[in-house]
């Protein structure tokens, strides 16, 4: 194997790295029982991310809006509660945050298609660390929904 190679396969992540050694790891979401694309299929980053983009806008508004006097630490202080808040309430309730609705998400329990309240709580406080959500499974979820038992799915 030439250099080339090599850093290829670092910059292609461990995955890929696997799969060229010859393992099968299936697709995203196959040992969950999902199907492999459209309604019902894992969702993909780039979706989760935008959906947590307009969330964190829409609580830094309500919080620049009508809680603090301008914008500051406070501001961010109290669009982080704002975002517990608001995730705890609608991933609770209706299964999805307005910006997961916006990019066609929902959150569901693993085999249970539901959502119990405190595996939102837990999920949403974990989210609320940031540091859950960057740590992903092979199957692409965040440790958040992976300790809260939960998948987010397309709708």
């Amino acid at each position: 194997m030439d250099n080339r190679q090599a850093i290829g396969s670092w910059l292609s992540g461990p995955r890929a790295a696997m799969e060229e050694a010859g393992a099968d790891l299936g697709y995203r979401g196959q040992q969950l029982g999902l199907p492999e694309e459209g309604p019902g299929s894992i969702a993909r980053p780039g979706r989760r991310l935008g959906a947590l983009a307009v969330d964190w806008a829409l609580c830094l508004l309500i919080a620049y809006g009508l809680i603090t006097d301008g914008y500051g630490q406070a501001t961010g202080n109290w669009a982080l509660l704002v975002f517990f808040v608001l995730g705890v309430l609608t991933v609770g309730t209706v299964g999805f945050t307005p910006g997961k609705r916006l990019f066609g998400l929902r959150v569901v329990g693993v085999g249970t298609g539901q959502v119990a309240p405190l595996r939102t709580l837990v999920r949403t406080a974990l989210l609320c660390l940031a540091v859950p959500a960057l740590i992903w499974d092979r199957d692409g979820r965040g440790l958040h929904d992976r300790l809260a038992k939960t998948v987010e799915i397309r709708t």
